[in-house]
């Protein structure tokens, strides 16, 4: 399912991003010293304006585009589970703001999808499972969740619990707990909002469905 590539997220905000996602580029790429100049002032006006639009400090700024990725500007990966049982959805209590999310975070280097979700459930919720399929693949600019600097890819998991399901806090997470969808907990709206769980809910009703991306 396609969303409207210009909704949710300010267009200035958009742009600053995209403006400095091709600075970056043209910084790595570039032999021409006189070029590399325009590029490291265009970054530096970029920059700016990410860091007065999106509110933040300037220094938060620094190190978007991550070394790995060799020059090529490219969003971030964020990857969460959905854990439903009996009715009712996992979520753990993120220590850093004491709000809920579906159990996630961004994908690490070396492991597939399901082995990065797979292994966040069990850190954040001390649950054992198996990532089961992809429902949705959302560009987060494109949907409502806060406005952010960084630009971030977030994909979702089918998870089956293998074992019991009992779930525990984890090293990062204050709690973690079973919600039915009429009862959500607040959310932690940077990382999961309401219309991610009702997506979840779909998914696990009708499990042929096909994946719903931007």
């Amino acid at each position: 399912m396609h969303q409207d590539p210009t909704a949710m997220e300010d267009t200035w905000l958009a742009q600053a991003k995209r403006l400095l996602a091709l600075a970056e580029t043209g910084q790595h790429f570039t032999k021409d010293p006189f070029d590399r100049e325009r590029y490291d002032e265009i970054a530096i006006i970029a920059r700016t304006m990410l860091a007065d639009l999106g509110r933040v400090p300037l220094s938060r700024i620094d190190g978007l585009i991550s070394e790995h990725a060799a020059g090529c500007a490219t969003p971030s990966i964020d990857i969460r589970g959905a854990v439903i049982c009996d009715g009712r959805i996992l979520l753990v209590r993120e220590r850093c703001d004491g709000k809920w999310a579906m159990p996630g975070g961004f994908a690490d280097i070396g492991n597939s999808p399901a082995e990065n979700i797979e292994r966040e459930v069990w850190e954040e919720a001390r649950l054992r499972v198996n990532a089961r399929r992809l429902y949705a693949v959302h560009h987060k600019a494109r949907h409502p969740y806060p406005a952010d600097v960084r630009d971030f890819y977030k994909l979702y998991l089918l998870c089956d619990v293998a074992g019991e399901a009992f779930p525990e806090a984890g090293p990062e997470t204050s709690e973690a707990a079973f919600f039915a969808p009429e009862n959500l907990p607040q959310l932690s709206l940077g990382r999961t909002i309401e219309a991610d769980i009702t997506a979840a809910f779909q998914a696990k009703a009708d499990d042929g469905k096909m994946t719903r991306f931007d």
